[in-house]
């Protein structure tokens, strides 16, 4: 299969199930609604070694939010529910709390599994704290010194799939990286998603393990150009530079569309193949076969 002159190869990314959850933060305008998403997903590329795996969904306008104000989607991933309400709540604290103007809403109303936010941080209140119940639903009201910061008691949570990944195969850096973003600007579109990694878009692909016992992961060495000679090859001829885009999803299904609306924008000029990451099917159980997927458009 090719698209555009680039090959498709026959092979599948290998995705594993998380916990996510999703948060509506919201604030005076959009500025201070994406600073505030920015930097409650710093540090968050990879339950490798961060605490949760978060990023943008989406900026929302006014019409969109609970409280009629410009906000943006966060959706947080972890491995389990446990890890995932510790993560949340850290970084609605540090990050959300503390930027101007902000308030927290749950972004999964009706979940049946749910974990604490407002209901952990309203203790920061020092007793001033006040909750409303409203719906069905209580919101916790803390005193901050430009008002009140106002955030849900508690958030959904949702089955997500993590791992989902292409590797966008280029003859140089500048067609290669070209193409990335190509790529995550298409898939910014696509409901349900996010892309962890800084721009959505990985240099330093891994592999499980490492020569070093203490590592879980290492460098991805088959796809290193200036490893070639040195170690077995996954790169042809004439490529020189390789960029992964990471994807996690609510759903499987949103974890393929990203996939193949982001395959779709990758294949420009410079591009020589598409592949994806995978590990024999020992990682996880979610198996996303490229050209299965690109099939279905």
């Amino acid at each position: 299969m090719t698209i555009n002159g680039v090959e498709i190869q026959d092979t599948y990314a290998e995705a594993f199930g998380m916990t996510g959850a999703r948060c509506i933060v919201t604030a005076a305008n959009e500025r201070w609604a994406k600073i505030a998403g920015e930097t409650a997903s710093g540090y968050a590329t990879s339950v490798i070694s961060c605490d949760a795996e978060v990023g943008i969904e989406s900026v929302l306008s006014a019409e969109e939010t609970p409280d009629n104000r410009p906000g943006v989607s966060l959706l947080f991933f972890a491995f389990n529910t446990k890890s995932l309400e510790k993560a949340v709540a850290n970084r609605i604290g540090q990050c959300i709390m503390t930027c101007p103007t902000t308030a927290c809403y749950d972004g999964l109303p009706g979940s049946e599994n749910t974990i604490a936010v407002g209901g952990a941080l309203r203790y920061f209140g020092d007793g001033f704290q006040f909750s409303k119940l409203i719906a069905g639903r209580r919101y916790w009201r803390l005193p901050v010194m430009d008002g009140e910061f106002t955030c849900e008691e508690r958030v959904g949570t949702a089955k997500g799939v993590a791992g989902g990944n292409f590797l966008i195969l280029g003859e140089t850096q500048a067609a290669a990286l070209t193409a990335a973003e190509k790529a995550v600007e298409a898939m910014n579109n696509v409901s349900g998603i996010i892309m962890p990694f800084p721009g959505g878009i990985v240099r330093s692909g891994s592999k499980v393990g490492s020569k070093y016992k203490k590592l879980v992961a290492s460098t991805n060495d088959a796809y290193c150009p200036t490893l070639r000679g040195l170690v077995p090859t996954e790169l042809p001829e004439g490529v020189n530079a390789v960029y992964e885009i990471v994807i996690d999803g609510l759903t499987l299904g949103a974890v393929e569309e990203a996939t193949r609306v982001g395959i779709r924008a990758a294949c420009t000029e410079g591009v020589v193949r598409i592949s994806a990451g995978n590990y024999g099917g020992k990682l996880g159980k979610y198996l996303i076969k490229l050209r299965h997927v690109m099939s279905k458009e």
